[in-house]
């Protein structure tokens, strides 16, 4: 029986690893190494790891927990979890399988990104998602902004800190009336025409293409997806979504299932950041272990 299972080993899931670990807890983190920043070449934002790579990170974390007997990591994928009279059974996807007192769901987010051909190609490279990570390293150069219309009206008030040329390329959505209302106060540039292809070279964006004709060029950019959870291993076990598409719980990542705890984006999937998600990690794994404590579980002699 482990004290804990965390799954999904971002910053959430490696913090909360951690934590436990330090505090004597047999806990087994689990991680199927696809983590949603895989494409990203560098995480700003967190102070003494700005510009540190996404596998830089968890490379440094495994390295730390090598400190700790009582961390075990597992590359696996977990595919099933089952509610028992105490505590919880771990199934995964290689056929391993553990009974643990308590789960933090730690999965993160996945991305739904507007039907724009070849955004791939610039994803992570010259197009990103979040001007605060990395808004710097494009600043004061000529960028799109691509995806739902209401979403990049406040993402363009806020890129405007960086850049003051923005082009907002909604792909064929049209403007309603307060739209365009408030486009004419802003006085940003609007192209509704649908994106017929981004151009460009080793993942810098230098031309986006539209059906119109229009050829407009930019060498960089941001876009807004939609977020949802990356699992329904949550949902499975009765927990409902909140208004953000995170799970519901407390303020320290308790759910309405016993045992179950929720950290990171599983829990608030905005504001998405590297350190906000780390330090939820560090209070779920408190209250983990408040919770272990007051049950009478000690900690283990490894």
């Amino acid at each position: 029986m482990k004290d804990c299972t965390i799954i999904g080993g971002g910053p959430a899931g490696l913090n909360a690893t951690l934590v436990l670990g330090r505090a004597r807890r047999d806990v087994v983190l689990v991680d199927n190494n696809d983590p949603r920043n895989k494409v990203t070449f560098a995480s700003h934002g967190f102070v003494t790891r700005d510009g540190v790579s996404p596998s830089e990170f968890r490379q440094l974390a495994n390295q730390e927990f090598n400190r700790y007997p009582s961390i075990t990591t597992l590359q696996d994928k977990v595919v099933e979890i089952i509610r028992k009279a105490e505590g919880f059974t771990i199934k995964t996807e290689l056929g391993q399988e553990w009974a643990t007192r308590k789960i933090i769901l730690a999965t993160g987010v996945k991305e739904r990104f507007p039907n724009i051909p070849n955004l791939r190609n610039f994803y992570g490279r010259s197009i990103f998602n979040c001007p605060y990570c990395d808004g710097w390293e494009l600043r004061d150069q000529p960028l799109a902004l691509f995806g739902v219309v209401d979403y990049t009206f406040h993402t363009a008030e806020i890129l405007r800190n960086w850049s003051q040329d923005l082009v907002i390329f909604t792909n064929g959505e049209e403007l309603t009336k307060n739209q365009e209302e408030q486009i004419k106060k802003s006085n940003l540039r609007v192209e509704t025409s649908p994106i017929r292809l981004l151009t460009g070279q080793d993942g810098i964006l230098q031309k986006v293409e539209l059906e119109n004709g229009l050829v407009i060029e930019r060498v960089g950019g941001f876009i807004t997806p939609e977020l949802e959870q990356a699992t329904d291993l949550g949902t499975l076990l009765g927990v409902k979504l909140n208004e953000t598409g995170g799970h519901h719980s407390d303020e320290v990542g308790n759910t309405k299932i016993t045992g179950l705890f929720v950290a990171g984006e599983a829990s608030n999937v905005y504001p998405s950041q590297l350190i906000i998600a780390a330090a939820s990690g560090v209070e779920t794994a408190m209250a983990v272990n408040v919770e272990l404590t007051h049950e009478g579980v000690l900690g283990s002699e490894k």
